[in-house]
């Protein structure tokens, strides 16, 4: 398996240029705010500083784990304010296979956390170790996808049955993708059109502080796949990246209009999203508040009724 960059390596690039994307052909504003209460943060790390108990992976060690501590209760002092009332739980790579603390944190707060697992796709009993987890609330599986590791996915047994049994289970294929990636992602949709596939991070599009048009294209492409959703988050990591985020209202709403806000969710990536000068509440008024060509159907969807339906539906 092609192991992960480091997260803080990955979503805390230095912004370089400027935003390709012009934001004067777009209506930003305050748009009329929907109720603040019941919303689904699609896109959450938590871990813990008791590495006795939950140790880490040989790749980690204690000093990785910046903040040193984000728990669910660390957590949910930041979304329980904002109205959001389930979260789905990423697992971290500091324990790469060992699911164990997000399986406990699923159990201690029940209706609260589903879970996006990460699998040894090289585990010979790779189907039961899936579905033995969906049992416990994992509803998707992690793939590291940059351009290399997408296009050896063809080759490699492992990661077909992954992609065939989250058809068979209705588990979904959570990709943590590159814009460069996303040509191979399209072939695999192809192969693979009965299983549920979700974008993380707009694909990344904008990481180096310029938002390109032609990757942004790469990913509107994949709205032809019924399965595939986006989810709208990492605002703290993305073109300008500084609140209130308004310069990646024109990329939402280019996704808004090819995929519909029905294959949209809004996520926050914290603990990351709450640090230096970000905040939880910025990123949830973005959607919520700033952006007026999102009627109050597309922030429902896109706040809570997509996540609802892909990570917490039975």
């Amino acid at each position: 398996m092609t192991h992960p960059v480091h997260r803080r390596n990955i979503l805390q690039a230095t912004a370089a240029g400027s935003v390709a994307l012009a934001i004067n052909d777009v209506r930003v504003g305050l748009a009329t705010s929907t109720p603040p209460t019941g919303w689904i943060d699609a896109h959450v790390h938590v871990w813990t500083p008791d590495t006795k108990r939950y140790p880490l992976s040989p790749k980690y060690k204690p000093s990785d784990m910046v903040p040193a501590s984000f728990t669910p209760d660390e957590l949910l002092a930041h979304a329980k304010p904002a109205g959001v009332s389930k979260i789905v739980l990423i697992q971290m790579s500091f324990y790469e296979f060992d699911n164990r603390y997000m399986l406990d944190c699923i159990q201690n707060y029940p209706g609260t956390f589903s879970g996006v697992g990460i699998v040894n796709h090289d585990d010979l009993a790779l189907r039961d170790t899936m579905r033995s987890l969906g049992k416990r609330g994992v509803k998707g599986f992690r793939l590291y996808t940059d351009k290399q590791s997408a296009e050896n996915w063809e080759r490699s047994t492992g990661i077909k049955t992954m992609w065939e049994e989250a058809a068979d289970s209705g588990q979904v294929m959570c990709l943590l993708a590159n814009p460069d990636a996303l040509p191979a992602v399209h072939k695999m949709c192809q192969r693979y059109p009965r299983t549920r596939v979700v974008i993380d991070h707009f694909a990344r599009i904008g990481l180096s502080g310029t938002i390109h048009p032609t990757e942004l294209d790469e990913l509107c492409r994949l709205s032809k796949f019924e399965n595939v959703f986006v989810k709208v988050s990492a605002f703290y990591a993305l073109g300008q990246k500084k609140e209130p985020y308004l310069d990646l209202a024109p990329m939402i709403r280019r996704l808004k209009e090819v995929y519909g806000p029905e294959r949209l969710m809004w996520a926050t990536d914290c603990p990351y999203q709450v640090q230096n000068e970000h905040t939880y509440s910025a990123s949830l008024t973005l959607i919520k508040d700033k952006l007026d060509f999102l009627s109050d159907r597309d922030k429902n969807w896109m706040l809570r009724d997509t996540a609802e339906k892909v990570f917490f539906a039975n």
